[in-house]
C-alpha cells in the first residue's frame, strides 16, 4: 500500500511516517516507481508507535519497545521496566505541574485585577 493508505490506516500523518522511516523505526520497501510501499505489518508497527507516543514515550523509548515487540523471546520484565521508568517520570512531572498550578492559582487570587498598577504576579516574576 502507498503512504497515503498507510497513513489513513495507522492514523498517523504521512509526514510522521516519513520521519519514522528516516530515523529507522519503520522500513518501507520501494516500488519500481520509487514510491514507498507499506505492508500490513508496517501498519501494525505504525499503530504501535502511535499508541506508544501517545503514552509519552520518546522516539528512542519507542525504538526499544518496538524491538521488544518484535522479539518473541523477550521477557516482560524488560517491557515493564521501560514502562515503570516512564510512569515515574510522568509522576514527577505531574507533581511539578501541580506545584506550578498552585503557585499560579495563588498569585491570580492575590491580584486585584483592577486599574491599580500594583500586581503580585509581576512582583513575583520580578523576583
Amino acid at each position: 500500500m502507498n503512504i497515503g493508505t498507510a497513513a489513513e490506516r495507522s492514523g498517523l500523518p504521512a509526514k510522521t511516517i516519513r520521519y519514522y522511516e528516516e530515523v529507522g523505526l519503520v522500513k518501507a520497501t520501494r516500488g519500481l516507481n520509487g514510491y514507498r510501499e507499506y505492508a500490513e505489518t508496517d501498519v501494525h508497527k505504525l499503530r504501535f508507535l502511535k499508541r506508544a507516543r501517545n503514552l509519552g514515550f520518546s522516539v528512542e523509548e519507542c525504538r526499544q519497545l518496538l524491538s521488544l515487540y518484535e522479539d518473541k523471546t523477550r521477557e516482560s520484565a524488560e517491557v515493564k521496566a521501560i514502562a515503570q521508568t516512564k510512569l515515574d517520570e510522568l509522576e514527577t512531572r505531574l507533581r511539578e505541574l501541580t506545584e506550578l498550578r498552585n503557585t499560579l492559582r495563588h498569585l491570580v487570587r492575590c491580584c486585584s485585577g483592577d486599574s491599580r498598577p500594583d500586581c503580585p504576579i509581576i512582583d513575583e516574576l520580578a523576583g
